[in-house]
């Protein structure tokens, strides 16, 4: 019954350009006169690498599914395939793949209706701070859009956090750390590396000076995330040590004379500068892996 009815699904959604198959407007790269049902899934939906450990099979195939969604391939209201021709299409069992489909499920990618099958689910639904939602997001963010948004997001928790520090910056201990942390910065502004990781310690202690603990988590997974991107690192502008340096010092001074609102401004212009400053055209942005970990030399706010 569910095959069938996404057969039929498919049929309204599909229009033919040329001698082009197009589901949804994407171009699935296949000949009208192909066999529908296993060229167009194969080039709509990626498989997995084949010796692919058997405990993470799971794990990539979800990996593989988020990312077909959240990059646009399967567009809102479009049918998930079936069971049978996924369990195919990854090598891996009908069980399997009803656990990936739960997963999507709790990420808010797809609604799961008995008897109709698998739907996907518009943007507006995504659970957006799961990782595997947050980091397709990211690597599939051609414009830049979804960093500005992280940005902009990320400035308003930190900064809101900073003024909150500022009120509470009567404990000492906690305020000596961030000392350590910006004069570690201000040593090793010739060790990019050391300079990056004081620079992340800085902020930690701030969200932790705020007692804001889920404002920190949610400012700690956007930023870790950030981080894991090229794009987010961009371009890398004369003296931004020395900028990013004179920013967190603003932050710093207003937290130690325990004024909130421009402890929350320093931050706030910190970020979104930094972000400004090191935000890439379009045009320019990285063409290749996207993921680049700990190689970014940069500052890392």
């Amino acid at each position: 019954m569910v095959e069938q009815e996404w057969k039929q699904h498919t049929s309204h959604v599909c229009s033919v350009e040329g001698d082009v198959l197009l589901l949804g407007g994407y171009d699935v790269g296949m000949s009208v006169s192909e066999p529908w049902q296993t060229s167009s899934l194969e080039s709509l939906i990626p498989s997995i690498a084949p010796r692919e450990p058997a405990a993470r099979l799971g794990v990539a195939v979800v990996q593989q599914l988020v990312d077909v969604i959240v990059a646009g391939r399967l567009q809102p209201g479009a049918l998930l395939p079936p069971e049978a021709p996924l369990s195919k299409q990854f090598g891996v069992s009908r069980t399997v793949i009803r656990e990936c489909i739960k997963r999507l499920d709790e990420k808010g990618l797809v609604t799961v209706s008995q008897g109709r099958g698998t739907q996907v689910n518009p943007p507006s639904d995504w659970n957006v701070l799961d990782d595997f939602v947050l980091r397709a997001m990211i690597q599939n963010d051609e414009n830049l859009g979804i960093l500005d948004e992280l940005s902009s997001v990320r400035a308003n928790l930190e900064s809101m956090m900073a003024g909150d520090a500022a009120s509470k910056a009567g404990a000492g201990e906690t305020l000596d750390r961030l000392r350590s942390a910006l004069n570690s910065m201000r040593r090793s502004l010739e060790r990019p590396a050391e300079f990056r990781q004081a620079d992340i310690e800085f902020h930690e202690v701030v969200m932790t000076m705020s007692g804001s603990r889920l404002a920190h988590g949610i400012a700690r997974t956007l930023f870790g995330h950030a981080l894991e991107s090229a794009r987010y690192h961009g371009r890398d502008p004369e003296h931004a040590f020395e900028l990013t340096l004179d920013e967190h010092q603003a932050v710093y001074d207003a937290i130690e004379e325990g004024s909130p609102e421009a402890a929350r401004q320093a931050m706030e212009k910190h970020i979104l500068s930094s972000w400004a400053r090191r935000r890439l055209p379009v045009q320019e942005r990285p063409q290749t892996n996207p993921d680049v970990g700990s190689s970014i030399e940069g500052p890392a706010s």
